[in-house]
């Protein structure tokens, strides 16, 4: 399973183009073969997505019952916008220009690892949203990782 590490301050071109970091590039041996996905993420984002684990999340969607209304909504929704990504000669991706106006990127970016994907952030709205992590980051902590009997599970 991939796990990709780090943070990377970023700048598109004029043309929507950005340049996959090196560091980052390292982590994705097997990009220029296999492709990347980006599509809209939860918050005013975007996410990039190494293409096996695109799959893995579209065969989770197809195992949904597609007569359930809520669930249709949730398909649309989450691929809507889904987009093929590969690397030009010069290690460049071009960023669809609807889903950067969907997430308000301008030309400095972040790019922000998140266990097996890529979060896409227009700068200003990614240093906004670290500025509101929880007061209380220990309580979050305990709530989100902590089960049932009171023991973090693998930590």
């Amino acid at each position: 399973m991939t796990h990709l590490l780090g943070e990377f301050d970023c700048k598109l071109d004029a043309k929507g183009r950005l340049m996959v970091p090196s560091a980052l590039k390292k982590q994705l041996p097997d990009v220029e073969r296999e492709g990347l996905v980006i599509n809209r993420g939860f918050e005013k984002n975007l996410v990039i997505y190494p293409k096996s684990i695109w799959d893995a999340i579209v065969a989770q969607l197809s195992t949904l019952n597609v007569y359930d209304e809520e669930n249709r909504k949730f398909i649309r929704a989450f691929t809507r916008g889904a987009t093929e990504l590969s690397l030009d000669a010069a290690g460049r991706v071009l960023l669809p220009k609807s889903l950067t106006e969907y997430a308000g990127i301008g030309t400095d970016i972040m790019l922000s690892c998140q266990l097996d994907r890529i979060e896409v952030w227009d700068k200003n709205a990614y240093e906004e949203t670290l500025d509101s992590t929880p007061a209380n980051f220990a309580a979050l902590a305990q709530k989100v990782m902590v089960d049932k009997k009171g023991a973090a599970d693998g930590i």
